[in-house]
């Protein structure tokens, strides 16, 4: 049985490896042609972007690891079909389920694989690639703004530009959108304009030429005034884009970035604040509920003296302590609901990270079966139902993800759902497929 063992692993190594090469390759092209416009002709070094794309394809191993392990799997089982070799093994009394035990344990192994790379490796490359991205940006103040497309550079505005030049700084058809105010929004727009760095990198200095700014009160909308400008210049706060020397000083930000200890640490001070508010908010029912079942509170005069409202005191005081303790208790809320949404978002992304890499064991289950029910061996039909059953598994976990971060589900539930869809499946077809074809005994 070893030596079946070995054959079995051998023949899946081979397509594994075709598919996992060629997945990353796909995704490195898709990743350049969506980026070059702005790395091409932008006098970034060559050693930058290919030191960014290095970096990038990081987060592109942890996902083409489970879709190669469910295309090799399906053009092995379906090689061994086609070739009458899974016949040979029936007739030695060798089931389906003992021929997928090898692959099993390899795809168990595999899972613990990429989960070591998505909580150590993952983390260290996506935080160094996006400290090589605000370097670039740094260096080239027109690399965060997208042509044609609304860029956030800049916490609170909106920026709109046609055209950007890196090399010159210079950038033409500018709208920008201030919503940094609460009290009026204003829209400002521009023939041409540069945009630079200060010396020190704290701001961010746009000089507009030809230009219109358009400011409205809000939230009535009763005032409006509009200024025509042949030179205006906009001084912006870049520390809401992180311009600070990255890979040593810069904090880390964003689950991305983060491994699942540390994202765990985050949970539990969210975990923390969510609990402290909730008792917060029981303290002021309580104190009410005991002034409400004593007789005559101390706190309180019965007697129907008059204030300036002409309402009793006992009245004016009730009416006042429950305006407190309502506004006490609407900010509570605020922050129970905002601090759970973050519970959800980094709770999810903590079962990610687990449930991604788990998918490599789970693709088995699925893939041994089509393999067999394709009964080809070629790369195109193993690809094509692999894909549909990876877009499948993908949609699954968005789902899930949005889910959990709306609170809708528990974050644990919803972004294991795609596993235990995708084993249910493969169990099922399992299944159904030994008890039609095989004979499970020994």
């Amino acid at each position: 049985m070893k030596i079946i063992d070995r054959y079995i692993l051998k023949s899946h190594l081979g397509p594994f490896l075709f598919a996992f090469i060629t997945i990353i390759f796909v995704l490195i092209l898709q990743f350049f042609a969506t980026f070059a416009d702005r790395f091409v002709g932008r006098g970034i070094e060559v050693s930058a972007i290919v030191e960014l794309i290095v970096l990038q394809s990081a987060w592109m191993v942890g996902l083409a690891a489970p879709m190669a392990v469910l295309i090799a799997v399906v053009m092995a089982f379906g090689a061994l079909t086609t070739t009458s070799e899974m016949t040979v093994l029936r007739a030695s009394g060798i089931s389906l389920y003992r021929v997928m035990i090898p692959v099993l344990i390899a795809g168990l192994f595999l899972s613990a694989l990429v989960e070591r790379f998505n909580n150590v490796v993952l983390p260290q490359a996506n935080f160094y690639a996006k400290s090589l991205m605000v370097d670039i940006a740094r260096a080239k103040p027109a690399f965060g703004l997208t042509e044609n497309a609304f860029s956030t550079l800049v916490d609170g505005y909106s920026i709109f530009v046609r055209q950007s030049d890196a090399r010159t700084k210079e950038i033409k058809g500018i709208i920008i959108y201030d919503t940094s105010r609460s009290d009026n929004s204003a829209m400002v727009t521009a023939e041409k304009g540069t945009i630079e760095f200060s010396h020190d990198y704290q701001y961010l200095v746009m000089t507009l030429f030809n230009g219109e700014i358009h400011e409205i009160s809000q939230p009535d909308h009763k005032a409006y005034r509009n200024m025509s400008f042949k030179k205006h210049r906009f001084v912006f706060e870049s520390s809401g884009f992180g311009f600070s020397r990255s890979s040593t000083s810069r904090m880390r930000s964003g689950d991305g970035e983060l491994s699942a200890k540390e994202l765990l640490v985050i949970v539990d001070e969210f975990k923390k604040r969510i609990t402290a508010a909730e008792q917060r908010t029981l303290r002021p029912l309580e104190s009410l509920e005991r002034i409400i079942g004593e007789r005559q509170p101390a706190s309180v005069d019965l007697r129907y003296q008059t204030t300036g409202n002409k309402k009793p005191v006992s009245e004016a005081v009730a009416e006042e302590y429950v305006d407190r303790q309502i506004s006490t208790l609407d900010t509570d809320l605020k922050s129970i609901e905002s601090n759970t949404n973050m519970y959800n978002k980094y709770m999810a992304a903590y079962h990610k990270k687990f449930s991604l890499s788990m998918a490599c064991f789970v693709f088995v289950l699925v893939g041994a079966p089509l393999g067999v029910l394709a009964r080809r061996g070629g790369f195109g039909v193993g690809a094509s139902m692999s894909l549909l059953f990876f877009v499948l598994y993908w949609m699954l976990m968005i789902s899930g993800e949005k889910i959990a971060e709306r609170g809708l589900l528990d974050p644990m539930v919803s972004m294991w759902l795609a596993n235990a869809v995708m084993a249910c499946i493969g169990i099922s077809l399992i299944i159904s497929l030994t008890s039609a074809v095989f004979n499970t005994s020994r």
